[in-house]
């Protein structure tokens, strides 16, 4: 049962880059954006140690927050944009950035247990959603325009403090997203930071060869419904969200493990066994095992399961496109299997070859079969045995410090709706990765005794 504690708002108000910015501008969705109209917002939370009093907060630390905040929208003034949607047939939404435009900032004040939040053990889903700021996802008046990007800081009672974010991923990609938070931080933390490089702001950097624009845009207004996020979205009662640690010597347990049994039984080892293929292929038969077992549904083993994730797109293009860039450049990875392959002892094995063939494609060609990608993974969606990632464990978000240390715990609570896992680097174990799972908690009780005797039982 949630423990329950008293949220008590503190303070509305609306951040803005400085006066005189002049932020003009109307940005032009890239192929590369439109598939995110069809998911719900980012909901990052970042948890940090903070010893000093709410009034200590509210006269030192949130002018100096509020400050750096809007220095950073003079630099990434989309986040301050608005996403403008309309209902004519053949006009595209876009985003739109004017001298009005501002961030929602909520201020607020937590009797909870920081301690218990911050942990890793299973904790009720219910016990984050205060922490979540509010972020609007559809529009129900004509061109009416929606914010891209909203933040709540709440301070706890008990020592701690939350930087909890919302933001529509067409705005922005991870990488795109870390650039941001990790200037907010370093100006919160020294304002006489100096920027290395700036957000670059051309669409043009962006090469369409395969008409996926045009592809993507019929989608768009095939199935549009005034609505931001379309993926499909669970109603499951007592979920519980926990963090499972892969550790470097985990990693190696798998890896050799797999090598073992291909070398055993004369196959071909996977050709693609890096640290992420390793955990992902470990995390999704686990969760497939538990499913099967918590569940009351008849489930065949011909029963097709998908794995789904992002695919970073700089390192992958055949043109440059800079560093800085501003906007989404990733591509989509999907692998599937039958779900009687994933319970089979090979079943690791398995998923790791596809994980693997998958990325590989990836590499050699990100845009083979990528006139589908919407479509496919509204397949993946509409599938109840389904995984997909959040974030990735390279973007270091760990680091981001705004002067009171590293982050004490980030969790990222979107994946409560869509079914998905997520990724972060780990906090305490050079090389691991943190994986954030969010399940119904008889099925979490299950998952936890699979992931955990899994490991013991690997070389």
């Amino acid at each position: 049962m949630a423990k329950t504690s008293i949220v008590k708002v503190l303070e509305h108000c609306k951040i803005s880059p400085p006066p005189l910015s002049d932020p003009n501008l109307t940005l032009p969705l890239t192929f590369f954006d439109i598939p995110w109209l069809f998911f719900s917002p980012s909901q990052p939370l970042f948890f940090y140690d903070y010893h000093f009093s709410t009034s200590h907060f509210l006269s030192t630390t949130l002018p100096t927050l509020k400050q750096s905040l809007s220095l950073t929208l003079q630099h990434f003034f989309p986040f301050a944009g608005n996403l403008v949607l309309s209902s004519h047939t053949n006009e595209k939404p876009k985003i739109v950035c004017t001298e009005f435009d501002f961030v929602s900032l909520t201020v607020a004040e937590s009797d909870g247990d920081f301690t218990h939040l911050t942990g890793n053990h299973p904790r009720d889903v219910t016990e984050f959603h205060s922490l979540v700021p509010d972020l609007k996802t559809s529009s129900v008046r004509v061109n009416e325009a929606l914010p891209l990007f909203a933040v709540k800081v709440t301070i706890f009672s008990t020592f701690g403090l939350c930087i909890g974010l919302a933001y529509h991923h067409v705005v922005a990609d991870g990488r795109t997203f870390n650039n941001f938070i990790k200037t907010w931080a370093s100006f919160c933390k020294d304002s006489c930071f100096l920027m290395k490089s700036f957000p670059s702001y051309d669409r043009n950097v962006i090469v369409d060869r395969n008409g996926l624009g045009e592809i993507f845009w019929k989608e768009w207004f095939k199935r549009k419904e005034m609505v931001i996020g379309s993926e499909t979205e669970i109603d499951l009662p007592e979920m519980a969200r926990a963090t499972f640690v892969v550790s470097l010597n985990d990693m190696d347990s798998i890896k050799k493990w797999i090598i073992a049994q291909c070398k055993k039984r004369n196959w071909a080892q996977p050709v693609h066994l890096s640290p992420y293929v390793l955990t992902c292929s470990f995390v999704w038969v686990c969760l497939i095992k538990s499913f099967i077992q918590d569940s009351n549904e008849k489930c065949l083993d011909e029963d097709p399961s998908f794995f789904g994730f992002n695919a970073g797109g700089l390192s992958r293009l055949d043109y440059s496109v800079p560093a800085p860039y501003f906007g989404n450049c990733i591509g989509f990875g999907r692998s599937m299997t039958r779900v009687g392959e994933l319970l089979g002892e090979d079943g690791i094995i398995i998923a790791a070859n596809l994980l693997g063939n998958t990325i590989k494609k990836l590499d050699k060609s990100m845009f083979e079969g990528a006139e589908k990608w919407i479509s496919d993974w509204e397949v993946l969606f509409g599938s109840y045995l389904h995984v997909m990632v959040c974030g990735s464990p390279k973007v270091d978000l760990y680091k981001t410090d705004f002067g009171w240390g590293r982050p004490k715990k980030i969790e990222e609570i979107s994946i409560e709706k869509k079914k998905a896992v997520s990724l972060t680097e780990s906090r305490d174990f050079e090389g691991g990765i943190e994986v954030g799972i969010a399940l119904p908690k008889s099925q979490m009780d299950a998952f936890n005794f699979l992931f955990n005797q899994g490991l013991k039982v690997l070389p």
